[in-house]
C-alpha cells in the first residue's frame, strides 16, 4: 500500500522524539530539599535523606536523588536494598558534612552504607566530609575511650554499581568498602586525608569480582588501595597516590579458612613519598588462601621507601607477632615497567615463606635507584627471573 501526501522521514522523527520523551519521563526525581534536607547545615538532615531514598527505592520507574549545592549535616545511615526502581541515580552537588561530635559516627561501623543494592550510581562532584581529625587525635592519645571510627562510603552485598566524581574528605576510618560486590566501576573519585591519620585506607575491596577503579586520586596515612581476601577481576587504572603506604594486596592468612586472590592489574599508577608503593603481605600464619595472576605494569616510584614488596612475615610495629610460617600461596606476579627512587636502600624485597616460596615472579624493565646510585634487592624463598634492563640487579 502507497501512502499519499504523508511525510514518511517526519514520521520517523516524530516517533523518535515520543520515544526520548518516554524515555525521560520514565525517570522519577527526587530532591532531598523537598524532604526538608536543610542545605546551611544548621539542622539535621538525616531523616530527609532517609526519606528520600525509602520514595527512589519503593518506585518501580528509574529514580534521581539530587543533593543540590549546600553544607547537609547528615548522621550514620543505612540504605537498604531490594527496591522496586532498578535504577537509582544520586547526584551530590553539596557538601554532606558528619556531626561535630566524633562519637555520633564512630559507634557506627559506617556513614553511609548501602546493603543489597543493584543499579545505585552516586555522582557529581560533592564532598563527603567526615571530620575526622578530632578522632585521629583522640587516639593519638592511646586513651581507651575513643570509639573505632565509621567508613565513609560502603557498599555490601551489591551489584552494579557507579561512583564518579566525589571527594571523601577526613574520613574517620576507610573512605570507601567494597565488600561481597560485583560490577563495581569507580572513576574520577578524590581521597584526602593526614599522612599520618590511622586506618584511613582510600579504597578497599574485598570478597567482589569485576572491580574497575580508574582515574583517581589518593592522599591518606593508610593503604591507598588496600584489596582483601576474594577478590577477583580487579582493574586499577591511573591513580596517584601519596602521601599513604602504597597499592596493597593483603594483609591476608588472618584466618585459616581464606579466599583467594586472582586476576588483578594495577597500570600507569604513580607513588610520591609513600612508605610501600606495589606490596603483597600476608601474616606469618597458617592459611589456605594464595594469590595468583596479578600484574604490576607501568608504575612510577617518586621517593618511595618500598618500591616493590612481598612481605609474608607481616607485623606492624612488630607487636603481637603470630610467629609461625605464612601458608599463603603466592604465584605468577609480574612487575613491568616499573620506574623511579626509592627512598631506603633496599628498593626490591621479596621475603616469602620458606613452606610456600614464592613462585612465577617476574621482574621486566624495571630501573629503580636510591640517592642517585644503584639500589639493592633482597630475595627469601623465591622464584623467578629477570627479563631486559633490571634495576637493581635481579636476586631471583
Amino acid at each position: 500500500m502507497k501512502l499519499s501526501g504523508c511525510n514518511l522521514p517526519g514520521i520517523i522523527v516524530m516517533v523518535f522524539v515520543m520515544l526520548s520523551s518516554s524515555s525521560i519521563s520514565a525517570i522519577t526525581n527526587f530532591n532531598v530539599l523537598n524532604f526538608g534536607a536543610n542545605p546551611t547545615g544548621g539542622t539535621d538532615s538525616t531523616d530527609s535523606f532517609l526519606k528520600a531514598w525509602n520514595a527512589a527505592c519503593g518506585t518501580a520507574d528509574s529514580t534521581f536523588i539530587y543533593v543540590p549545592k549546600g553544607r547537609y549535616l547528615v548522621g550514620p545511615l543505612a540504605f537498604k536494598g531490594q527496591c522496586k526502581s532498578s535504577q537509582i541515580i544520586i547526584r551530590i552537588d553539596g557538601t554532606i558534612v558528619a556531626p561535630l561530635d566524633y562519637g555520633v559516627l564512630g559507634k557506627s561501623n559506617n556513614w553511609f552504607s548501602f546493603e543489597d543494592v543493584s543499579g545505585v550510581s552516586i555522582i557529581g562532584r560533592g564532598t563527603f566530609d567526615a571530620k575526622g581529625p578530632s578522632l585521629w587525635a583522640c587516639k593519638a592519645s592511646n586513651s581507651n575511650s575513643c570509639p573505632s571510627g565509621a567508613t565513609t562510603l560502603s557498599f555490601t552485598n551489591s551489584n552494579n554499581i557507579r561512583i564518579n566524581g566525589l571527594t571523601s574528605l577526613n574520613s574517620q576510618m576507610f573512605h570507601i568498602v567494597i565488600n561481597g560486590c560485583q560490577n563495581v566501576h569507580l572513576k574520577g573519585v578524590k581521597i584526602i586525608a593526614a599522612g599520618n591519620s590511622p586506618n584511613t585506607d582510600g579504597i578497599h575491596v574485598q570478597l567482589s569480582r569485576n572491580v574497575e577503579i580508574l582515574s583517581t586520586s589518593i592522599k591518606t596515612g593508610d593503604d591507598c588501595i588496600s584489596i582483601g581476601p576474594g577478590t577477583e577481576n580487579l582493574w586499577i587504572e591511573q591513580i596517584t597516590c601519596g602521601p599513604g603506604h602504597g597499592i596493597s594486596i593483603g594483609s591476608l592468612a588472618k584466618d585459616l579458612k581464606e579466599e583467594g586472590v586472582q586476576n588483578v592489574t594495577v597500570k600507569k599508577t604513580v607513588f610520591s613519598n609513600t612508605q610501600n608503593g606495589l606490596r603483597i603481605k600476608s601474616w606469618a600464619r597458617p592459611s589456605n588462601g594464595y594469590v595468583q595472576g596479578v600484574r604490576f605494569i607501568d608504575s612510577v616510584m617518586r621517593n618511595v621507601q618500598n618500591p616493590i614488596m612481598i612481605d609474608q612475615n607481616y607485623c606492624p610495629r612488630n607487636e603481637n607477632c603470630p610467629g609461625q610460617v605464612s601458608g599463603i600461596k603466592i604465584n605468577d606476579i609480574v612487575y613491568e615497567n616499573i620506574r623511579g627512587t626509592s627512598s631506603t636502600p633496599i628498593a626490591i624485597k621479596f621475603d616469602c615463606s620458606d613452606k610456600n616460596p614464592c613462585t612465577g615472579i617476574k621482574l621486566q624493565n624495571v630501573n629503580l635507584t636510591y640517592l642517585n646510585k644503584a639500589a639493592q634487592s633482597f630475595c627469601s624463598n623465591v622464584v623467578g627471573k629477570a627479563i631486559d634492563l633490571v634495576r637493581p640487579n635481579s636476586c631471583l
